[in-house]
Order: C-alpha cells, then structure tokens, then sequence
C-alpha cells in the first residue's frame, strides 16, 4: 500500500520577477507519485505525465523527473491542514525542482502517461519549455523593496532557493562594491 507523506517544497512560478511574491515554501501532505506511477504501470517509451484540472487545464511533467524525487506527491494537505481551494482542494500535483507550470496542477483530475511528442499541454502548445528545472534564485526582503535607508551599517536579509540542488552560500554586493560572504540561517 502506498501511505500519506509529509515533505517542505518550494514552488516557483516561472513568472516570478526578482523579488517577486510568485514563489513560496508550504509543508504538503500527499501520495508520494512516482511509487503511484510505478504501480500503475510506466511503459517504455513513455516520457510525459499529462495532468488535467478540474477547468481542463493540462501540464506536462516529465516522467523521469517524477520517479527521481521521492518528494513528488498528489497533494491533499497544506501545513497541517486540508488543501485550501485556492492552492486546489481536494488534490493538486507537486514535482519540486520544476516551475509550476509543468509540475503543479491543482485541482487535478486525472494523468495520463503519454508523450511529448503525442500530446502538448497548455504552456507547451505556446511556446514553453517542456522541462523546467527552477533556476538557482533569491529575493531580498530586508530592506523592503524601495525602502530609505539611513546611511550606515544596514540589516541584509532575504532567501535564496535551488530546489534541486540546495544552497551552499550566498554573496551580497551593494552598488556593485565588493561581494561579501552572507551569513545562512539553519536548516532542518
């Protein structure tokens, strides 16, 4: 049988501007999806997962991204409670380390494994990369964004995330002076 588990993602909309809001950290509770899949049955040749939501959204996921991560889930909770509507109650997909829009489905309906070249989801039929793995990226958060500083020693805080990778260190330069080594905070 296969059993609910927890896992910290970072989700990233491909969209998300320096210091944008459009990315974000949640404690998900779901169906872990590659032993989902395995169960189910992935036929060679098979190299896409085509999710559909509930307003017949597609995206397209690879397949060997998905049995790579342990943490790839069918979500159903979100940091200790039921999935809220706007993040896609009753279930939404999860494949950390790829932007939202080829591994994030929300209100998910059903997946079909297939092919990119039989099938294009919605952002592919457009244009978009069909693998979308989300680039190493930070945001400054203190100082607020186009805060007046006094001049003087000033606090530097903010996150910096490469979901596939982690994060070893982060440098900081102001007006293009000196990189200067900045202190990470502890991990779990």
């Amino acid at each position: 049988p296969i059993s609910l588990t927890e896992t910290d993602i970072t989700l990233v909309c491909v969209s998300n501007a320096v210091g944008g809001t459009y990315a974000g950290n949640a404690r998900w509770l779901g169906v872990p999806l590659a032993p989902l899949l395995r169960k189910a049955g992935v036929r060679s040749g098979v190299d896409q997962v085509l999710s559909v939501a509930t307003d017949g959204m597609t995206i397209s996921t690879p397949v060997a991204t998905i049995l790579e991560r342990k943490d790839a889930l069918i979500a159903v909770g979100m940091n200790g409670q039921p999935l809220p509507v706007e993040h896609g109650f009753p279930a939404r997909m999860l494949v950390p380390g790829l932007y939202g829009y080829v591994s994030a489905t929300k209100w998910v309906t059903r997946l079909t494994l297939t092919t990119f070249a039989r099938q294009r989801a919605y952002w592919t039929q457009r244009g978009y990369a069909a693998q979308a793995p989300i680039k190493t990226e930070s945001r400054i958060d203190v100082p607020r964004p186009l805060a007046s500083v006094k001049a003087g020693q000033v606090a530097v805080a903010g996150v910096a995330w490469a979901p596939s990778r982690g994060i070893a260190a982060v440098e900081v330069s102001v007006d293009n002076g000196p990189w200067h080594q900045a202190t990470l905070a502890a991990t779990d």
